[in-house]
């Protein structure tokens, strides 16, 4: 049975002062991380071994008595000088002797245990505010950017000696408003706009700007038409409205170049989970815009590399004003749509070009021919054109590629790669191959889609017994110690001080970022626990890749390297969940520090935001130790007498910048 988690604990690591070190075990030791680099930066940025250590506590043992000795002489003489001092001296001289005793006992003691006092870091310089690493970029070099000049920034991360300090949010920075307003207005003063992006006049790219905050609302004139929108794209497809998608099976979308998330907000009112790419932008950035809406959404570009996801993965591929060339490079951006498009998906285009007015110049009837002729190639029909939206169907058969006169080759057993991660682009066709080409109207409809069958399993190499305990395992967290955050985090009534009572379904929390997702069972609890949130599922590429499983569920997530920066802005996930990833990286030799990536979650967490770490017991000790680092307020929670994890809860401060 877990220890109970009060309400007030997250206040109690430092608005009480010393209390909040109480939180900390006196016994963890700092042997129990010897054995590789992860966790060195705990007790001495540079590392220590065991026979340093054991010098140390030698010198220590020294001191001590060194002191002891010191503090009979002291007393000695106090004892002497009372025949020649003033009754007030005594009684002041005797008060400071046994004050310092008392402070340098104490802090031998604590050395002699082995805890190390662990300095708080820094907080960054105010231009890092929006950093983003692995896009060489720095906020102080914004001013120097052209907005309406685009850039292509390509990601590439290198070790950056300038990222041991803490992000602190804009000046007027406020927390995001609960959901589902949240989604439809934002704090003007949260993310990095200028001017120019106000004038778009992309559907997806509309906003009202108050005083204070940014509209999306659908029912404003600046937003009206995205209904309107998805309702022709179902008709286009077939369907009678938008609200038969889920029944037709298309439940994930991939969003590409998703203006402000306008699109991905209004499809995920009807069950469907729409993931967000653009490209890294300094200001005015669609990822940033769409997660501070609290819509998925990531940094990646059809640039030159594949995007980390898995070959097969999304039941619609959507592009509105993309900005894509999509006829250029031998049409390998084509490819790669293809790529990730599941058999029997869609790929919506829309775009200027594709109009009666745009055809009547030769250069626009010449990209459209090549874009036509390329689609067909690719053994896509064309079900529809409606002013300047293109729908096409991808094949759900894999004899019509042996039957094509021209097109891409298929791709070789050698070169089709299931999950690539930022591999270069592949102009081959990939997937067809796989066991997972499976069209999407043979699909379990959403939402029992989920729960996978013993066939679906045999596909990924899962055996249904090992895939039922991990759903009952999670489902036991969610129902168990899980419940002791809900009055905290998941409360259909949360209230601060000063704010009125909401009404259901508001909810303080609107996405997590699992950092080890495994088969996505910690997402799937949530659901079935009746949490309206969505999660990041990430699989660490240092472990078992089950990322094609995840999706199959109808989840969304990505392979990434939790030794690089994640890619995304600052301060857009409301929890980071990780479960067993310390202990996944602690057996990877030579690679990054524990405080690597804990700086990393303190970067995409905003304030309030929380963290909950379930992993090996030192480990967690650990990471508990670490957070006075952070400034983050944590407890350490038994999850049972017997077992050998504990969970770590940390809340990470509200911290403002000095006017």
């Amino acid at each position: 049975m877990s220890r109970p988690l009060y309400r007030g604990f997250s206040g109690g690591g430092r608005g009480s002062g010393g209390a909040g070190h109480d939180f900390f075990d006196v016994s963890y030791q700092a042997k129990d991380l010897g054995e590789n680099g992860f966790g060195h930066e705990l007790m001495s940025p540079a590392g220590t071994n065991r026979s340093r250590q054991s010098l140390i506590f030698t010198f220590l043992k020294l001191g001590l008595v060194v002191f002891i000795v010191l503090s009979l002489s002291s007393s000695l003489y106090w004892a002497i000088s009372i025949s020649t001092s003033s009754g007030g001296n005594i009684h002041r001289g005797y008060r400071r002797l046994q004050e310092q005793v008392v402070a340098d006992l104490t802090e031998i003691g604590e050395l002699s245990l082995g805890i190390a006092r662990l300095k708080e870091l820094e907080f960054c310089p105010p231009e890092y505010e929006n950093y983003a690493p692995c896009y060489n970029n720095v906020s102080e070099d914004f001013d120097l950017v052209d907005p309406l000049v685009p850039i292509e920034y390509e990601r590439n991360c290198v070790p950056d000696a300038k990222k041991g300090c803490l992000i602190l949010p804009p000046r007027n920075y406020r927390i995001p408003l609960r959901w589902p307003g949240g989604r439809d207005i934002i704090w003007k003063e949260n993310v990095k706009i200028t001017g120019h992006e106000f004038s778009s006049g992309s559907l997806t790219k509309r906003m009202m700007v108050e005083e204070e905050q940014i509209s999306f609302r659908s029912g404003s004139l600046m937003v009206d038409g995205v209904e309107d929108y998805t309702h022709q794209i179902a008709e286009m497809i077939g369907l009678p409205n938008e609200s038969n998608f889920i029944e037709s099976g298309i439940r994930t979308v991939l969003d590409i170049g998703c203006g402000f998330g306008s699109f991905g907000a209004h499809l995920f009112s009807k069950q469907l989970l729409t993931m967000c790419i653009a490209n890294y932008e300094a200001s005015g950035s669609q990822v940033q815009l769409t997660l501070e809406r609290g819509i998925p959404a990531m940094i990646g570009s059809f640039s030159s590399r594949q995007l980390p996801y898995p070959y097969l993965s999304f039941d619609m591929l959507h592009c509105a004003r993309c900005e894509i060339e999509w006829e250029k490079n031998d049409g390998i951006f084509l490819v790669e749509v293809d790529r990730l498009l599941r058999p029997g998906g869609y790929f919506v285009w829309t775009s200027q070009m594709n109009t009666h007015r745009s055809q009547r110049e030769k250069e626009n009837q010449k990209k459209w021919s090549m874009i036509r002729d390329f689609a067909e190639n690719l053994c896509w029909d064309m079900l529809s054109q409606q002013d300047e939206t293109i729908v096409w169907k991808k094949t759900s058969r894999r004899k019509c590629y042996s039957s094509r006169k021209a097109g891409p080759a298929v791709c070789g057993r050698n070169h089709d790669v299931e999950s690539p991660y930022y591999q270069p682009l592949n102009p081959c066709i990939a997937g067809t191959r796989s066991r997972r080409w499976i069209p999407i109207e043979c699909h379990t409809p959403w939402p029992s889609r989920a729960s996978l069958n013993s066939t679906e399993l045999d596909i990924h190499g899962v055996h249904p017994e090992d895939f039922a305990e991990d759903a009952a395992n999670w489902n036991s967290v969610i129902h168990n110690f899980w419940s002791l955050l809900s009055p905290l985090i998941f409360s259909d009534h949360p209230k601060r001080p000063g704010d009125e009572d909401p009404s259901p379904p508001f909810n303080m929390l609107r996405n997590v970022l699992d950092m080890n997702a495994h088969f996505g069972g910690f997402n799937a609890a949530l659901l079935d626990a009746g949490k309206s949130v969505w999660v990041m599922n990430v699989v660490p590429t240092s472990g078992p890749n089950y990322l094609p499983l995840i999706f199959d569920r109808g989840f969304i997530g990505v392979q990434h390297d939790w030794c690089e920066a994640f890619p995304t802005y600052p301060r857009t996930y409301d929890m980071v969940h990780a479960d067993g990833l310390l202990s996944l990286e602690t057996r990877q030799k030579h690679r990054c520090s524990m405080l690597d990536i804990f700086l990393e979650i303190d970067r995409i967490l905003r304030p309030e935001g929380w963290v909950i770490i379930r992993d090996a017991t030192h480990l967690v000790e650990a990471a508990r130790s670490m957070t006075t680092q952070l400034r983050w307020d944590a407890r350490m929670v038994e999850l049972d007498s017997s077992s050998d994890k504990k969970l770590l809860v940390c809340q990470k401060p509200f911290f403002r910048k000095q006017q």
